[in-house]
């Protein structure tokens, strides 16, 4: 699957969801994607910031990442930052940390979940909770 495809197929895939804010979800997919590519990124890297909620928002199965036409890394880093339920947070950033390429996606995905503008509409509580989470995840993976 060419670069261009994966955002294709992504904002097809996540078409409906919204984020905290009520904000179409391939915002989020999109940005994510820009500050990998800002950040010196490669194709790989980019394509798994399309994907990199897609397994974790059941968007698609794990069984297809793993039967996609993708790089091994794109599809690696993917399962790296998925969430899996009930997960502490440090076995979650200690495999990204140790899977070449994940701690840039999930960099750029920390900066824009913690963009200002975004928690600025969320709830008091929410926005309050959120950044704590940010915080403690960007301290784990040792970024500033």
């Amino acid at each position: 699957m060419e670069l261009d495809e994966v955002g294709e197929f992504a904002a097809r895939v996540h078409r409906g969801q919204v984020d905290k804010a009520g904000r179409p979800y391939v915002e989020h997919l999109s940005a994510v994607a820009a500050g990998v590519r800002a950040r010196g990124g490669s194709d790989a890297q980019v394509a798994a910031a399309w994907l990199h909620d897609s397994v974790e928002d059941g968007a698609v199965t794990e069984e297809w990442l793993r039967k996609a036409e993708l790089p091994a890394e794109t599809k690696e880093i993917v399962l790296a930052v998925t969430k899996r339920a009930g997960e502490d947070p440090a076995e979650y950033a200690a495999r990204i940390l140790a899977t070449p390429g994940a701690l840039l996606v999930k960099e750029a995905d920390l900066a824009h979940n913690s963009d200002p503008g975004r928690l600025a509409v969320l709830d008091a509580g929410t926005r309050e909770r959120l950044e704590l989470k940010y915080a403690r995840m960007r301290e784990l993976l040792g970024i500033g």
